[in-house]
């Protein structure tokens, strides 16, 4: 596999296995809070494939939203992908204790649902799939 940073495939791959570990089951000492990180790198890392395959060079910032408005206005945004711009409080903010609450199996469900669509839409994009 390539690991060329200007290559939206290996932006795609390093996704999927984000994703990938976001599955994994929260048996201890795994937390929901730190398996939602990996959602939300999924979704950053896919965005940014999307951008590179547009030649937008990707901000080196964690701010889904950030991200989203930075894509090309012909690019397709599915409902799904603006709602992703909540899994960016999972970048920083749960991966220490000074969150108030753990993360709830709910909320770690959405948090991968999301992940999943931005990859799959992701995916299509970049194989310049028009509709996705």
């Amino acid at each position: 596999m390539s690991r060329d940073p200007r290559s939206p495939s290996t932006w795609l791959a390093y996704a999927k296995s984000d994703l990938a570990i976001a599955r994994f089951p929260a048996v201890p000492p795994v937390r929901l809070e730190n398996l939602c990180f990996h959602a939300q790198q999924a979704a950053e890392k896919a965005i940014k494939a999307v951008l590179i395959r547009f030649g937008v060079e990707p901000p080196r910032m964690h701010d889904i939203r950030g991200l989203i408005e930075r894509l090309p206005a012909d690019v397709p945004q599915p409902a799904a992908l603006r709602a992703s711009a909540l899994l960016t409080d999972y970048a920083v903010l749960t991966r220490y204790p000074w969150r108030g609450e753990p993360t709830s199996e709910e909320e770690y469900r959405e948090a991968l649902r999301l992940a999943d669509t931005v990859v799959a839409w992701a995916d299509k994009v970049t194989a310049g799939q028009a509709d996705a």
